[in-house]
């Protein structure tokens, strides 16, 4: 199984939660051997104020995961796939060959925290629809993560991040006239097309890049992004990125 870890925020039922997802296995879907998920949900002793996980309890949260991990692998139940934090709870997400070792491997591993209160189970999910609906980030969820990466590079770099410079955007359209019409919706709010991309072997659709002068911190770029992926969609097309170059003060 490819290991390849997310860390990210959603909401889930109305509250705020932190989602740790092994992206990496979703290439390797459907499953040949896995058609069950297990879950194990620990309450929480000293959750932060927002319900996610406190400084004072980080370390033994993490001493949990990892026994869990260690008597998973021992019955060879099946594999981690991720984990959910919010609302004062942690749920642990496997997916599972079989069912019948499962509470034996569960017990193992939380009998060595008996402070602790938690609950677990199992169902059929032969669609891996707990990680793909849950875990697996959406299509927005994705491009934030994908903002906040560039984000910390350039702050890392001695970026402020608050000062406006060229930010260069790409998208990619089937057809001619779903890309002229992306244009016109762009032009209208001062984006500047830098280049009209014709299909190749390595991408067979019709690109654009064009710029502007914005932004690139966190919540900017996040709200100017989803703006693009809606413009995108609404021409039929997919917004595919964006970067600049680092301005320092």
């Amino acid at each position: 199984m490819q290991e390849y870890w997310e860390l990210y925020m959603k909401t889930i039922d109305g509250h705020i939660a932190s989602v740790l997802v092994n992206a990496g296995i979703s290439v390797e879907l459907p499953s040949e051997d896995k058609f069950y998920m297990g879950f194990i949900k620990v309450t929480m002793k000293a959750p932060n104020d927002k319900g996610l996980i406190s400084e004072d309890e980080e370390a033994q949260l993490s001493f949990i995961e990892d026994r869990i991990e260690m008597e998973s692998l021992r019955y060879r139940v099946g594999s981690y796939v991720g984990k959910i934090v919010s609302n004062g709870e942690m749920t642990f997400i496997y997916y599972l060959k079989h069912t019948f070792d499962w509470p034996d491997a569960v017990k193992a591993a939380m009998n060595e925290f008996p402070d602790y209160e938690y609950e677990f189970g199992s169902k059929m999910d032969t669609d891996w629809e707990i990680y793909n609906k849950l875990l697996f980030p959406t299509p927005i969820e994705w491009q934030i993560i994908q903002n906040h990466k560039v984000c910390d590079n350039l702050k890392a770099s001695g970026d402020s991040l608050h000062l406006p410079r060229a930010i260069e955007h790409k998208a990619y359209f089937e057809t001619l006239e779903q890309r002229n019409s992306f244009v016109d919706r762009i032009e209208s709010e001062a984006f500047k097309v830098k280049e009209l991309m014709e299909p190749s072997e390595n991408t067979p659709m019709l690109g654009i890049s064009f710029y502007r002068q914005d932004k690139p911190f966190y919540y900017d770029i996040d709200t100017l992004t989803l703006h693009l992926i809606d413009l995108a969609y609404q021409s039929e097309g997919q917004y595919d990125g964006w970067e600049t170059s680092i301005v320092k003060m």
